[in-house]
């Protein structure tokens, strides 16, 4: 099986997964200008739509995909990622190439998003002061996750600000691991082996993978 089918970061991608769902807040709308608000405000979003989607879920795990689409993709800079992901090959492939690249990652993260859902339990979620970003192109958004018995786990979401002056999360680092970095390097390598085509089925293969709670470890997102 290729790396590219191996585990997404399978930590960071649970945290990641954790931030926007462990909140006790009802929904509201979702402030785009405001980094810090944002991330405490999809929490509280998607974690309604999971209350009120419950019987879907349990009937099909696969609705957890649509969940993801609608209530976190729109705020992930995921074409900024994908971008990133792909390094210096980015200038060598064509516009064609870039559009099908950006698809297929956006299906590969909400498929990985999809699969850790199935894994949260009752973390605690606590969310570091927001800071001044009215000059910032770029903002980190301090969490840590709490779990009995366990010590804290320090998360980042990398925030940045786009032309219309709203703000989309494009990485997370947990304990000083960038998930993009990550990616970067083991996707670069892909495509200098194998060319930016069979990275894009590969990517597309994972996202057409079947969400459920018995993944092996080698299969998990």
């Amino acid at each position: 099986m290729s790396k590219l089918l191996q585990p997404f970061m399978q930590t960071l991608i649970f945290v990641a997964a954790s931030i926007f769902t462990f909140s006790t807040v009802a929904a509201e709308e979702i402030d785009t200008h405001d980094p810090f608000k944002l991330v405490q405000q999809v929490s509280n979003k998607t974690f309604d739509r999971f209350d009120t989607d419950k019987a879907l879920i349990d009937a099909d795990l696969g609705h957890l995909k649509v969940i993801v689409r609608e209530e976190l993709m729109p705020y992930v800079d995921y074409k900024y990622a994908a971008y990133k992901v792909m390094g210096q090959y980015l200038r060598d492939t064509t516009p064609e190439q870039r559009e099908r690249f950006v698809e297929a990652f956006e299906g590969y993260l909400v498929a990985t998003y999809a699969q850790a859902f199935t894994e949260y339990t009752n973390q605690k979620v606590q969310f570091s002061p927001a800071t001044d970003f009215t000059d910032e192109k770029f903002v980190d958004v301090n969490v840590q996750i709490i779990e009995d018995g366990r010590p804290p786990i320090k998360v980042i979401f990398k925030a940045r600000r786009l032309k219309d002056d709203s703000w989309k999360a494009f990485d997370l680092v947990a304990e000083g691991v960038s998930l993009l970095a990550s990616k970067q390097s083991e996707v670069s390598n892909l495509i200098r082996q194998k060319g930016v085509d069979s990275v894009i089925e590969m990517l597309k293969e994972r996202t057409d993978q079947e969400i459920n709670y018995k993944q092996d470890k080698e299969n998990a997102a």
